[in-house]
């Protein structure tokens, strides 16, 4: 901590989800942004512009993990670095908020974990749905009761903007993203555990790339492309490599069935090249079932004969809104780090469960890419769940 008494954190990452920055530098309050480490020298410029103080900046996070007047590290660099960062800043003695997925293979969250162990600092991840008001409303009402006994999980996610977030950049190829059930399905997943309490023990999974990739030069980038003038993916706004282009490998659309802890059964589909964004999630219990749409920010409750009150009506709940980032998460996650470091409490997004959707959306990625067989999910390291 500071002379000020503030939590001093650097950023791996200032732009993209290292925006988080801004809700973490507060002059006046418990934290400031005294750091950050980007390979790129344009953003980082304008990190410092923006930050409008003196922060330390440079394209090697060595050099900012050698400082100590750092407390903490936000790691929000690309998915694949995630373990080489966090690994290393816990071992440089800071206090490690790490973007989602925690890493990109269960032998990397698992080190990670490790170094966690070893280190004696504290570790989060940024499952920021966690924190959003819709889902925090849906954990409220299973837990209340209300639908009785979780037995069936049904996801669906519609990802409208998948090309802008996916396929025009690195997350395209395996071997930066391993499978958008890592990236994208990391927070579904995170949420099917979350609000029924219970890890994927088993799943199985179908998937293929049926719309983006194909025989483009991996080269080609969009404002350069004889084809712009007719493509649909050139017209919808400035793209950067081509999503056509033949490195492409990570899968568009999947299905995939869980088995959760306690027999929960769960099913999770994806599909990146929908004409819209949404979000639908159905929790059924013994007596009743509860229903989202994210975008209309609604949760519906039906309940069947329970010889309760609570089978005595039907209930829609109004989601109220909230400011900031992520539908007002954003704000909230980064309030959570705060009292992790400075207060000792429990985060609500924790490193287990940053192992568990990693571990889950990698065996399911397996099962997708040797028809469909089943695959246990490897458990996380006994000491981890104590």
């Amino acid at each position: 901590m500071g002379a000020n008494g503030r939590l001093r954190i650097g950023m791996i990452g200032v732009s993209g989800r290292g925006g988080l920055w801004r809700h973490w530098h507060q002059p006046t309050g418990r934290s400031e942004i005294v750091a950050g480490a980007d390979i790129n020298a344009g953003k980082l410029a304008r990190f410092a512009s923006d930050h409008g103080g003196n922060p330390f900046v440079a394209e090697d996070y060595r050099a900012m993990l050698d400082r100590s007047d750092i407390d903490a590290v936000g790691v929000a660099s690309p998915d694949f670095c995630h373990e080489e960062h966090a690994i290393a800043a816990l071992q440089a003695g800071k206090h490690v908020f790490c973007e989602k997925p925690l890493a990109v293979t269960i032998e990397g969250c698992d080190r990670i974990l490790e170094a966690w162990r070893a280190s004696g600092k504290r570790l989060m991840v940024g499952f920021n749905m966690r924190y959003m008001n819709i889902f925090r409303v849906m954990k409220e009402i299973i837990d209340s009761g209300a639908i009785g006994e979780i037995k069936a999980v049904w996801v669906r996610h519609f990802v409208g903007h998948g090309s802008d977030f996916y396929y025009h950049d690195w997350h395209a190829t395996r071997r930066n993203a391993t499978s958008l059930l890592l990236q994208k399905g990391s927070h579904d997943i995170d949420m099917i555990h979350w609000i029924t309490g219970r890890y994927t023990r088993r799943t199985a999974a179908f998937g293929s790339l049926d719309f983006f990739g194909g025989d483009k030069p991996n080269t080609l980038t969009c404002p350069e492309c004889p084809e712009k003038t007719v493509c649909t993916e050139y017209m919808t706004g400035p793209r950067i490599q081509c999503a056509f282009r033949e490195e492409v490998d990570v899968e568009d659309n999947q299905v995939t069935i869980m088995e959760l802890e306690g027999g929960i059964k769960a099913s999770y589909l994806q599909c990146h090249f929908t004409p819209d964004y949404h979000r639908n999630y159905t929790f059924i219990g013994t007596e009743g079932r509860v229903e989202n749409s994210e975008p209309d920010m609604k949760v519906w409750v039906k309940t069947r004969r329970s010889n309760t009150y609570r089978d005595l009506a039907d209930r829609t709940y109004d989601i109220k809104p909230a400011s900031g980032g992520h539908g007002g998460a954003d704000p909230v996650i980064c309030e959570d780090f705060l009292d992790m470091c400075i207060d000792g409490k429990m985060p609500l997004a924790t490193p287990l469960a940053g192992r568990m959707s990693v571990a889950t959306g990698v065996c399911a990625a397996q099962s997708m890419r040797t028809g469909g067989l089943p695959v246990d999910v490897p458990p996380p390291p006994l000491w981890s769940t104590l």
